[in-house]
């Protein structure tokens, strides 16, 4: 790790998420450049939702890292399942009020795969997983919540930063990692790496 002291590394950020943005900036964090890494993101067979938030966020960073060896990637995915369920981007209004009712009075897991490549070969590939309870939702609530129109684009129908905060009863882990990177880990990720990310306390 020591050819990557006191050398700025270029961070890239594969992903087109806003709001992995706005965490990592949160932390004083600014990529260098954001490209969104274009995969094949469907679950593989009898894969448990930990293996495919793994394997996904490791996928993306190798997507982006082929014509950026020099700079450092970061890449991460958001699962969301019930039991071995996954549930994933809703379809449609329909489908997000499909599995706002499975979530609804219960326990699920939000698991977030995280991935930083760095320059020397080096790598952190972990899964960071927080398990959220919502409240018993009503027909009249979700049909609010499918109005808003924040389900869409969402692991698991739903955002947990903006209206949907309600719907938490609790939360075991990581807040951050929920909306979409949890920054402790990614934090201690780059600086185990020995990499110089401008911003990184």
């Amino acid at each position: 790790m020591s050819d990557l002291q006191n050398i700025p590394i270029p961070l890239i950020l594969a992903s087109a998420s806003p709001r992995r943005v706005e965490l990592l900036a949160q932390i004083g964090i600014v990529a260098d450049q954001i490209r969104p890494a274009h995969i094949d993101e469907t679950p593989l067979r009898d894969e448990s939702p930990r293996e495919m938030a793994r394997r996904v966020a490791y996928l993306k960073a190798v997507e982006i890292q082929k014509d950026h060896t020099d700079c450092s990637i970061l890449a991460a995915d958001t699962v969301v399942a019930v039991g071995q369920r996954i549930l994933g981007k809703a379809e449609d209004a329909h489908d997000a009020r499909r599995m706002l009712g499975m979530l609804s009075g219960r326990s699920h897991k939000v698991l977030g795969g995280l991935c930083v490549l760095a320059p020397n070969n080096k790598q952190v590939l972990k899964v960071v997983t927080t398990s959220v309870t919502f409240k018993r939702l009503d027909a009249s609530e979700i049909e609010a919540y499918i109005q808003s129109d924040e389900w869409q684009d969402k692991a698991g129908s739903y955002a947990i930063q903006g209206r949907a905060g309600a719907f938490v009863k609790s939360i075991n882990g990581s807040y951050s990692n929920v909306v979409g990177l949890a920054l402790h880990e990614t934090a201690n990720a780059l600086k185990g790496l020995g990499l110089q990310i401008p911003g990184l306390i």
